[in-house]
Parts: C-alpha cells; sequence; structure tokens
C-alpha cells in the first residue's frame, strides 16, 4: 500500500503534545488585532526571494483592501515551521493566514485544524482554480477539497554549467544517473579555481539534506519504511546511497558542506563556485536572476539524476491555509487569493523581472509571452519534473507513507532532522556513514513501531 496508514487520532494528539511546548517556547504575538486604521492581519511566512517579493508588494494589497494591514513574520524555514506548527496544532490563534507545504496539509486538514477553501475557490470564476497544476493542486486537497492554495510549486532538477562542461568536452545526457554525475563532478572539480564539482545539501534538517538525500535514496531502491513499518536504514539500498551521497559531497563538492543548505549552494553556483547543482526547480530565480547571479544564461538544467527508478524528482508547494480558528476568514481569504492569483503573477514580473515570478503552480504562467521568453532554459524542464513526480515512478518499491523527498507523518520533523544530523555529521567526517544509518536506524525503529501498534 502507498500512503499514510491508520492511527489518524494518535498522530494528531502526538502533534499536539510535542508542538504545545514549541509554542510555549516561541512567543507568538496575537493575530487578528485591530490596527489604528482598521484590521490586520498577521501573516506567518517562510523567508526566501519568492516570499520576500511578496512582502515588498503587500502595500498593494493595502492600497486595494483598505482597512486591512499586513503584519508579516517572516523566519528561515526550520524556524517557521516549528512557529507555524505550534500554532496551527494547539489552535492558539497567533496567525491569521499560515505558509505550509504539501507535507502537512492533507494531515492537518484531517485534524480539523484548517479551513476548507474550496468554497472560496469554487465561488470566484476569476481566481481559476483549475488553473493551477493538477498534481500540486492534488497534493494540498483532502477528500476532494482545497484546504491551502499554492504560492509556487516544484519539482527537482540538475543545473549544470554548459561552459564548463563544453570547455571539459563532456555532454550532458538526457537522462543523466547518478554515476555519470559522480564522473562528471570528478572531472569539473577545480579547487584552485575555487570550483567544486557539484553543490549538495549537507545543513541538518528535514527539509534540508534530507529532501535531496532521499530521492537519492529512492532511486538507489532504499526507503525509510517497508509496507509494514519495519524501518530499513541499515538496508543495503540505504546504505549504498548514503556512501555514495556523502562521498560525493566530501570529495567533490563544496567547503564546508555539512553546513550548507538551499541558499548556501544557491549562492555558491549564483557565484560561479559550483559546476553543478541538485536542488529544488526553484533556484532558478536565484541562477537565472541577473541583479544576483553572475552566471545568467550558462546552465542548462536536466532531470533529476536518476539510478533503479524512471524519475527522481521531488513534489513540493509551498501554500498559503487559513488555520480553522482565524476570526475574520474572509479578510485572511482576500489576502490569500490576492498572494495566489494570476494578477499577482503578472505584478511580480512587472516589478521585479519575469524570472523571479513563483514558478510551478499556474498553468497560465507558462503561456505569458514574457515569462516564456524569461523561462526559456528551464519552464519545460520545471514542469516535466512536476508532471513525473509521484511515488510510482520514483519509489521502486511499496511503502506505507506518502510523499517522495519526506515521509508524509508528522514524527518525519523529528526523524528526518535527527537522521539529517547523523548524514551531517558523515559529511563532515565526524562518523562513519555505518556509525550515521546504526543510529538513525534506531530512531526510525521507534516511530515504525508505533505505527506497528496501530494495525
Amino acid at each position: 500500500m502507498r500512503g499514510s496508514g491508520d492511527g489518524r487520532g494518535r498522530r494528531a494528539g502526538l502533534a499536539v503534545a510535542v508542538v504545545s511546548l514549541l509554542l510555549a517556547l516561541s512567543g507568538c504575538a496575537g493575530a487578528g488585532a485591530l490596527g489604528a486604521s482598521g484590521r490586520t492581519l498577521v501573516i506567518a511566512i517562510v523567508s526566501n526571494p519568492q516570499m520576500e517579493d511578496a512582502i515588498a508588494l503587500a502595500d498593494r494589497f493595502e492600497e486595494a483592501n483598505p482597512g486591512i494591514r499586513l503584519k508579516f513574520v517572516s523566519l528561515p524555514e526550520n524556524q517557521a515551521r516549528a512557529k507555524i506548527t505550534a500554532s496551527t496544532a494547539t489552535q492558539g490563534g497567533e496567525f491569521d493566514v499560515v505558509m505550509i507545504s504539501n507535507y502537512e496539509t492533507r494531515d492537518w486538514a484531517a485534524n480539523g485544524w484548517l479551513e476548507n477553501l474550496q468554497p472560496y475557490v469554487d465561488g470566484d470564476r476569476a481566481y481559476d482554480g483549475g488553473d493551477f497544476i493538477p498534481s500540486i493542486r492534488e497534493s494540498l486537497s483532502y477528500q476532494g477539497s482545497m484546504y491551502a492554495v499554492p504560492f509556487y510549486g516544484e519539482s527537482s532538477f540538475l543545473a549544470y554549467r554548459e561552459d564548463l562542461f563544453a570547455e571539459a568536452g563532456l555532454t550532458m545526457p538526457e537522462r543523466p544517473t547518478w554515476p555519470q554525475i559522480a564522473e562528471f563532478a570528478a572531472r569539473l572539480d577545480d579547487p584552485e579555481s575555487g570550483v567544486s564539482g557539484i553543490c549538495l545539501r549537507g545543513k541538518p534538517g528535514w527539509g534540508e539534506n534530507m529532501a535531496p538525500f532521499t530521492t537519492v535514496a529512492h532511486t538507489f531502491g532504499a526507503r525509510w519504511f517497508d509496507e509494514n513499518w519495519n524501518a530499513r536504514l541499515t538496508s543495503p539500498e540505504f546504505r549504498a546511497a548514503a556512501r555514495f551521497y556523502v562521498d560525493l559531497v566530501r570529495e567533490h563538492g563544496q567547503p564546508g558542506a555539512s553546513s550548507a543548505g538551499f541558499a548556501e549552494c544557491g549562492t555558491r553556483y549564483a557565484q560561479g563556485q559550483a559546476a553543478m547543482w541538485y536542488d529544488a526547480t526553484s533556484m532558478v530565480s536565484t541562477t537565472e536572476d541577473p541583479s544576483s547571479s553572475e552566471v545568467v544564461g550558462k546552465s542548462g538544467y536536466a532531470p533529476a539524476p536518476v539510478l533503479r527508478t524512471p524519475n527522481s524528482g521531488w513534489l513540493y508547494t509551498w501554500s498559503l491555509a487559513i488555520p480553522k480558528v482565524t476570526e475574520d476568514k474572509d479578510a485572511a481569504w482576500r489576502f490569500v487569493r490576492w498572494m495566489t492569483s494570476k494578477e499577482f503573477v503578472h505584478q511580480v514580473g512587472g516589478t521585479f523581472g519575469w524570472n523571479r515570478v513563483p514558478p510551478g503552480c499556474r498553468l497560465s504562467t507558462y503561456e505569458i509571452p514574457e515569462y516564456r521568453r524569461a523561462a526559456e532554459a528551464y519552464a519545460e524542464p520545471t514542469l516535466r519534473g512536476i508532471d513525473q513526480a509521484s511515488q510510482q515512478n520514483n519509489i521502486s518499491a511499496p511503502v506505507p507513507y506518502r510523499g517522495i523527498q519526506f515521509v508524509g507523518i508528522p514524527e518525519f520533523q523529528d526523524l528526518g532532522t535527527r537522521v539529517g544530523q547523523q548524514l551531517s555529521a558523515a559529511i563532515a567526517g565526524r562518523i562513519t556513514v555505518d556509525e550515521a544509518l546504526r543510529q538513525s536506524q534506531e530512531y526510525a525503529r521507534t516511530v515504525g513501531e508505533a505505527y506497528q501498534e496501530d494495525r
């Protein structure tokens, strides 16, 4: 069977218990306050370039919606997740709108923590909910209704410097394999010139190094749990994937790899200090941004490398949801609608440049002439990656969980981060891969046994 198992009540209770402590420590301010000129919506958002563009355009929303003021709580991903999870799970009411992903949406909807947005979507023909990319829309739906709407969507692919490949006499295959990528990285690694063969995340975190690594593990034939919730982190397949990943980044990756995440790899690649970078398709907002990138127009974009599976790219979306306890849901929806609308896409493109448009969300975005010109190198690989991302294409054996680059259970926030710490320590050379996996297996075994009790 594929997808998450039963025991939802136990998992909901566990989530509340875990995040209650986080909430006590987070010190969130109250939401829905009355400002000097009307209502203030408090919006919890993840800090990255696309979200920062939205914050910069917020005055346009306020001008068009007199009486509504916006207050953003913008935090790095790991911190934002802790605050948002804590507040939403305990129904604390600190935020009127929250940024979540397809990892959380279905379980949170089933737990009754989120407002059903389908009536809002269906009641606004101009909003055009049918314009969302189908796989993205489905990943944010529970029992046929959307409980979050996407701000941007992504799969993963490989960016590579076409100029460096040409100089070295190398050709990127249409469907590269990981062994081929390792060979290219060895050929292109040039420490004397400050150019690493590849950049891969080593920074610990279930949403940091575990995202790319889990896609590698799956295409190597590994899985976190078998269909009976037995932990499989010391299996031959998982061990082979971990050794490959650690060896590749240690031998031909970036300096300080154990502490490098998406942002650090993005900076390094954009500054011309890496020949390849495997990561989220949303990287193009960094790699193709003339204001900050030195490699604009020099990159090719290949599908996520594979080994045993037809595909290896992930499926992920940052989206906006309204907690069930939000008082003024109509005002909250007006903001959510604005930030996820077709009009917003044009506002971003016209203000910051079309390479900064939130990608992988609306089909109509890919029909805009200006965007098509700006995204010529990466639009089609992005759409193809999102369309082909499925467990059937990406995982070679049955698993009891949903997700491709994550395990879709509440405990994975903790489990994935713990395993990520072990992998990061192996990259840093503080422990061996086998030591990392033995400890990781114990973490996973405890989680798996709890699900076995629910069967």
